[in-house]
């Protein structure tokens, strides 16, 4: 009796790594757990179209969800200003784009797809800078309406194409992510040009503040300006030109530690459209 209880417990002793001791047949073994799958990106929030089958419109962001305001800068060329870029005439901004990061203030860059390709490596650097998104401002620049600032006009069956070949500009000079979201040149626009956007998937931004940096030589006006005008959910409408704007860099860095003093928090125009989401 002695000898076999010894030959179990021996016969226990090996199988303990497999099986329980005295059972007939232990659970079978289980695969590793396969490692969860990362998390797919989500899209960027944008607005529903409207029932009567239209772009949507985006001014500004709630009112009630604390103190936030999008400042945004326009970054415009004209299709047809490539010889006067030739000739020296600046129509992009660094020192603007290196005060922003200074002051840790995100931001959101509209674009033209012409200015991508007039500044392609300050076009990447800023598109991957997660401090900023990068927006279209169409390729061209010019106007999706008739009597626009005297811009030139896209025909309407154009409109669609001038959208998409920005964008294609984006990408081919290492944009990785551009926004969904559209500004009309000018901020001109009407039914038949929110129409014919449709198909090319955008939300239209414009504007609630206005910064009047367009050809101003006071910056303390243009400061002023602002600072009159911010309501909690504000997008401000700036520009990151030099030859066309060339005071805006003065002015923000008057603006940003004024607004925070107030107790305003600097966000991207897609902060302000997920929080506008499903408030009507």
């Amino acid at each position: 009796m002695i000898t076999l209880s010894r030959r179990v417990i021996a016969a226990c002793a090996l199988a303990a790594a497999l099986t329980a001791c005295g059972s007939s047949a232990g659970p079978a073994a289980r695969p590793p757990s396969p490692a969860p799958s990362p998390a797919a990106p989500s899209a960027p929030p944008t607005l529903a179209a409207g029932p009567e089958g239209v772009v949507p419109v985006f001014e500004h962001g709630p009112r009630d969800a604390g103190k936030t305001v999008a400042l945004t800068f326009d970054a415009d060329m004209t299709a047809d200003q490539g010889p006067r870029a030739a000739a020296g005439e600046r129509f992009d901004h660094p020192r603007l784009i290196e005060t922003l990061r200074t002051l840790k203030v995100p931001a959101t860059v509209f674009m033209t797809g012409r200015w991508a390709e007039e500044y392609p490596d300050q076009a990447r650097a800023i598109g991957r800078d997660p401090l900023f998104e990068v927006a279209n401002h169409s390729y061209s620049h010019y106007a999706f309406t008739a009597d626009c600032y005297g811009l030139p006009t896209v025909p309407e069956e154009r409109m669609r194409a001038d959208v998409e070949r920005a964008y294609r500009a984006f990408r081919a000079v290492g944009v990785p992510e551009p926004m969904p979201y559209f500004r009309f040149p000018g901020g001109c626009y009407d039914r038949r040009a929110l129409k014919a956007l449709i198909p090319a998937g955008v939300t239209a931004v414009q504007w609630d503040v206005v910064g009047g940096d367009a050809f101003a030589t006071d910056a303390d006006a243009v400061a002023r300006q602002v600072l009159d005008g911010v309501r909690p959910g504000s997008v401000v409408v700036l520009h990151c030109t030099r030859s066309a704007a060339p005071t805006t860099e003065k002015a923000v860095r008057t603006v940003v530690p004024e607004l925070r003093r107030q107790g305003y928090r600097f966000v991207k125009v897609s902060e302000l459209i997920g929080a506008a989401n499903g408030r009507g």
